[in-house]
């Protein structure tokens, strides 16, 4: 069971995500082959492909932003984590919560009020460190979405906390999606706090990812 917290989102929560994004679309999705060299390839609807393992190659070192980020002025509200000491100040203004439905192993569901912008708040009692979090969260995304790429990956200090920050691109019958999101572990425990829309969207919602996911914090 542990293992799926890991899962910066179900099946049924990517599901929700293209119905509130993209209602009644008609796409297909990617498709897996071997070439006559024994290669895994992936292909996409556009005719082009990639290596499966392309990412595997590239340099693992992760950068650290040397920015100290902190909580947002307008984050009035604390919303407190009920299995580990965390919370998570949020601007009532302008995201609204609720106990998470769609996946069983987080805490939380957020949506920015009339935006197609969603959060999720997954916390575990157990320590994981970063670069492995880093590694199951990769390859549970890329379980229904084989072209799952990070784009964009730094440790940052948050509120005197070191996280690893993620940007995963990926999609599934043919709607692209983007996670952004915090990464944080100590002997406490372990919290994916995880923004996410679609691809196209990103550029414009960024700062307001950043801005609640700033939020994070340790509670004494």
């Amino acid at each position: 069971m542990m293992l799926y917290l890991i899962k910066t989102i179900t099946m049924k929560s990517l599901a929700t995500l293209i119905i509130f994004l993209l209602s009644a679309v008609n796409v297909f999705g990617q498709q897996k082959a071997i070439t006559d060299t024994g290669v895994e390839v992936i292909l996409f609807d556009d005719n082009t492909w990639q290596y499966q393992n392309e990412e595997e190659d590239k340099p693992t070192e992760i950068p650290t932003n040397d920015k100290e980020f902190t909580k947002d002025e307008k984050a009035t509200f604390l919303l407190k984590s009920s299995k580990l000491n965390v919370g998570f100040w949020i601007d009532p203004k302008e995201w609204s919560f609720t106990k998470a439905k769609d996946n069983p192993d987080a805490e939380y569901e957020l949506s920015r009020k009339n935006e197609d912008l969603l959060a999720m708040i997954l916390t575990e009692k157990i320590e994981i460190p970063l670069k492995t979090l880093k590694t199951i969260a990769v390859d549970n995304a890329k379980a229904f979405a084989p072209d799952a790429t990070i784009i964009k990956e730094e440790y940052r200090t948050v509120n005197g906390l070191k996280v690893l920050m993620l940007q995963i691109n990926g999609s599934m019958q043919g709607i692209k999606f983007s996670y952004y999101g915090y990464y944080f572990t100590s002997s406490n425990g372990t919290v994916q706090f995880i923004t996410y829309t679609a691809q196209n969207l990103l550029d414009e919602y960024v700062e307001d990812c950043e801005k609640l996911l700033n939020g994070l914090v340790e509670i004494q």
